[in-house]
């Protein structure tokens, strides 16, 4: 297992990622002020997001159905834990998108690779 978000784990048997990519935000507002520089305050922690790329390849790594699964829980609107196979927990985390890129048809209209990035935010 790579890493998991709730109940589903991202690992060669399932939608297996190559790019892990996390933004961390922190917010500083400003206060206009007369015949001076504008003043600054940190107001605290900002969005933290983490973007999971990669590809599936049936028969040799992942499966459609993972797509369809992930796209199931992002529907549902709920938040999960997001922890990776160190155990580190990353916190809560919605699924913000899911893109997807199928190529390499066969005759039966199945496609033999599927590129994916799937955004989360955290909400914790």
């Amino acid at each position: 297992m790579l890493m998991s978000l709730g109940l589903f784990a991202f690992e060669t048997g399932s939608a297996p990622f190559q790019q892990l990519a996390r933004r961390s935000e922190w917010r500083h507002g400003e206060t206009e002020r007369v015949g001076a520089a504008p003043a600054g305050q940190y107001l605290g922690p900002g969005n933290d997001t983490v973007t999971l790329s990669g590809i599936i390849a049936p028969g040799i790594a992942g499966r459609h159905s993972a797509l369809r699964t992930l796209r199931e829980m992002a529907s549902e609107g709920e938040a999960h834990p997001l922890v990776d196979a160190q155990g580190y927990v990353y916190g809560d985390f919605a699924i913000l998108s899911l893109d997807e890129t199928r190529t390499h048809f066969i005759d039966t209209g199945e496609a033999r690779k599927a590129d994916f990035s799937l955004e989360l935010r955290s909400v914790s």
